[in-house]
């Protein structure tokens, strides 16, 4: 029932987008009017790398593209956009990695927690053949990654006690997304996993549906958590990596002149988005010391790495060795 009435949300926000279009009648020159959607508010840095990315699309097209966005998951929920992706009703849509995790089963080895030691680790991954590789299944299922974007460390909230090590985190309910290496991490700490979408999240930590929930600060502070949360604990669990993906089959309509547009543009957004979310990061920081929300800035880090080991154990088999060994090979 959830999914069919998430469905309807699209298909009304598309007619509503179609009317809006045929009202303004011949004000728009663009032959091709894409929609790209996602889950935060307008002043997160996918906002912004959406922005960036529109200007550069519409400026190299001539205007033959033009580009509209849904921020704040006016288009559904990740799951949704990416349904909606695959059948070309959405075109972009930019996003957690989790939920891809159900289409392209690759992609849980960046769900894993302490992966990478750095942002520059990171990109060495992401931004070569392990990174193509993980996206390399998308386009079976009729997606295509144009590029990963940043959604930032990820970090424990919760309402019950300061977290300082591993052992802290043990007996809380916490909020996840719905991804098999975000759910062994939280049994990893002895506690218990609750998938809620995003959307809902406000709402469950209010209402003490969880304890608390793990996010990037920028989601923790834009979605005012803060106000229902008690303690923040920096332990930068998780560097979540943000997909950029577009419908193959509206990829595969452009002409191949307007497909490098896409591409160049998309290269070019990522790299904005990233030093946007860094800047903002350390703003947030400085922002969220200004509110009630207790912060813990130097958990012990390594308790959790030694907690989650068997989380590497679990996943070996199914991602293969070879896979964390080479990306063991491009730490600094």
């Amino acid at each position: 029932m959830k999914k069919y009435m998430a469905f309807l949300t699209i298909i009304m926000m598309i007619l509503v987008s179609g009317c809006s279009n045929m009202a303004k009648g011949n004000e728009r020159s663009a032959e091709y009017v894409l929609r790209l959607g996602h889950l935060q508010t307008e002043t997160h840095p996918y906002h912004k790398g959406a922005l960036k990315f529109k200007e550069l699309v519409e400026e190299k097209s001539d205007g033959k593209i033009q580009i509209d966005i849904f921020p704040s998951s006016q288009l559904g929920n990740g799951r949704d956009q990416i349904e909606g992706a695959q059948i070309g009703s959405i075109h972009f849509h930019i996003g957690s990695v989790a939920p891809v995790t159900n289409f392209a089963p690759k992609f849980n080895l960046l769900n894993l927690p302490y992966l990478f030691e750095s942002r520059e680790h990171a990109f060495k991954v992401l931004d070569g053949e392990i990174g193509d590789d993980i996206a390399s299944d998308l386009e079976n299922r009729g997606l295509i990654n144009l590029g990963y974007m940043e959604n930032g460390w990820r970090h424990m909230t919760n309402n019950k006690k300061p977290i300082k090590t591993s052992a802290d985190a043990a007996n809380l309910k916490l909020r996840v997304q719905e991804s098999p290496p975000y759910i062994s991490f939280i049994k990893a700490l002895d506690s218990t996993p609750v998938p809620i979408p995003f959307g809902e999240l406000y709402t469950a930590l209010e209402q003490h549906v969880v304890d608390g929930q793990e996010n990037p600060l920028a989601q923790i502070y834009l979605n005012k958590f803060n106000e229902v949360q008690q303690h923040l604990s920096l332990t930068a669990h998780n560097y979540d990596a943000a997909v950029f993906i577009m419908s193959k089959t509206t990829f595969d309509t452009l002409p191949e002149n307007l497909q490098e547009v896409v591409d160049e543009a998309a290269k070019e957004a990522v790299l904005y988005e990233r030093q946007v979310a860094l800047e903002d990061e350390e703003k947030l920081l400085e922002d969220l010391k200004k509110t009630d929300i207790q912060i813990e800035e130097n958990p012990d880090r390594e308790s959790f790495r030694k907690a989650v080991e068997p989380v590497y154990k679990e996943f070996e088999a199914s991602i293969g060795k070879e896979l964390f060994e080479k990306i063991e090979s491009l730490r600094e």
